[in-house]
């Protein structure tokens, strides 16, 4: 699936970082960078995807609007390509929280 809660990209770039923290230590640049692409995994899927899937669904509806298109379209755009803030929010949580136990 390509949305949903919760965000498991978020919780995977979270984790990821908060075990090079434990290992590296929370002062290191790796932790620094792996921090960084965290931060771009997350906005991505909360604002570049997300914006995208309701790209999706507004040409989905223009397609199927009768006298507004002529296209005759075989499959349908996937409109959920994003996350809300709150499901990468969560991801981010469960991933820290994960990265903590392990």
């Amino acid at each position: 699936m390509l949305g949903g809660m919760p965000s498991s990209h978020s919780a995977v770039a979270m984790c990821l970082s908060v075990m090079i923290g434990k290992a590296e230590g929370f002062n290191s640049p790796i932790f620094a960078l792996s921090l960084i692409f965290a931060m771009v995994v997350m906005y991505d899927a909360a604002g570049i995807r997300r914006a995208a899937g309701k790209q999706a669904h507004m040409l989905n509806e223009i397609v199927n609007t009768p006298g507004l298109s002529s296209l005759q379209v075989q499959e349908k755009l996937v409109e959920v390509l994003g996350h809300t803030p709150i499901q990468v929010l969560v991801g981010a949580i469960i991933g820290i929280i994960v990265g903590i136990i392990f």
